[in-house]
């Protein structure tokens, strides 16, 4: 557990952005050209409380010792560029389409279980802007079951051979817990693991990605599916959250796997409430300090509806769009979502605002 964390804050964007930077009043945010930050928010646990304070880039060099090394040290990963994984560049905001082959997923259970119906919704998702398909045979929604692992392949091998067969070079994230999913779905070409249980629910799940060199999305969960939504506890959701990734990681180094294989997911809505959400979202962009591209996933969450109430729609594009727009705006990378052309035109003009001068 750390005692400070420094998150990036007060952005600029487009050329204004590259004005900062070429005059070294702002720094650049990760790979990203049109992104720079001149604030930090440095946060530090302290018995029982967790406070902090604002700091402009120029004030870094009068804060004490113990926490201008922390601070120095994550501005290294802050600005670092960050490597391409599975040939995704993380230079400018990417869209991960959503495929569940599953009867019982929370928003679109049953509709792609045909796999006729699978692979055209990959279609349309890939022809609508979607960067990466995110394809899975189980659902872990809130008080889901768990599904045997031949039954959850059975549900996915064909439509994964079929978007191979007919897109290539279009990367696939297999969406699975299970080790030996992992291997089959590494055999059939498949290009990023997405474990929602972040390498807890498998033993052997770490060694399978290790040994074959695969991409892995490192999500974090609190409990099981089963669990996860029963009365969540933190004593702080955000920096308890940054305290795991930092230990998955560290664990991943130690055992010869490189963090450039890493995108870590802080797993909104699994094993939090809406406070808990909301913090995370609000401070998104302290997972920059961890090095590591970082994922997104609000698509059509619970938050929404409690934050809406009356207001709610089955599909949630509206509150979808609007947490991607504010995730985009602290410099998120990946986002993942049903509705990928809406979501992708939202985008587009978001970004051609921001980078308006």
């Amino acid at each position: 557990m750390r005692k400070y964390y420094t998150r990036p804050c007060n952005f600029y964007y487009g050329n204004y952005a590259k004005k900062l930077i070429k005059n070294k009043n702002a720094l650049k945010l990760g790979s990203n050209p049109n992104i720079a930050f001149d604030q930090l928010e440095v946060f530090e646990r302290k018995k029982g409380s967790i406070q902090s304070k604002l700091y402009s880039i120029k004030e870094i060099n009068y804060l004490n010792k113990k926490k201008k090394e922390v601070v120095k040290s994550d501005l290294k990963k802050i600005t670092a560029n960050r490597k391409s994984i599975s040939k995704i560049k993380f230079d400018k905001p990417k869209i991960m389409g959503i495929l569940n082959v599953t009867p019982d997923s929370f928003s679109d259970g049953g509709l792609f279980l045909k796999e006729s119906a699978a692979y055209n919704q990959a279609k349309k998702m890939i022809n609508g802007g979607a960067s990466i398909i995110d394809i899975g045979g189980e659902s872990t929604r809130p008080n889901s079951k768990t599904v045997g692992e031949n039954e959850e392949w059975k549900r996915i091998k064909k439509v994964i051979s079929k978007i191979k067969k007919n897109f290539s070079k279009f990367p696939i994230s297999l969406d699975t817990r299970k080790s030996q999913v992992m291997k089959k779905g590494i055999n059939l070409g498949i290009n990023i693991v997405n474990d929602v249980s972040g390498l807890g629910y498998d033993k052997k799940s770490f060694n399978i990605i290790s040994s074959n060199k695969i991409p892995f999305i490192l999500h974090h969960m609190q409990g099981t599916p089963q669990t996860m939504q029963k009365n969540p506890k933190y004593v702080d959701a955000l920096l308890d959250i940054y305290d795991f990734f930092e230990e998955k990681i560290n664990f991943c180094e130690k055992k010869n796997y490189s963090k450039n294989l890493i995108i870590v997911d802080p797993g909104i809505g699994f094993g939090k409430n809406i406070n808990h959400n909301l913090r995370i979202m609000s401070k998104i962009s302290i997972f920059h300090s961890l090095g590591c591209p970082i994922l997104i996933g609000t698509s059509r969450k619970r938050f929404i509806e409690h934050i809406v109430t009356k207001f709610d729609t089955q599909d949630r594009t509206g509150g979808t769009l609007a947490s991607v727009l504010y995730g985009l705006s602290q410099g998120v990378q990946l986002f993942r979502v049903h509705n990928v052309k809406e979501i992708y035109q939202g985008i587009l003009v978001f970004n051609k605002i921001l980078n308006t001068n």
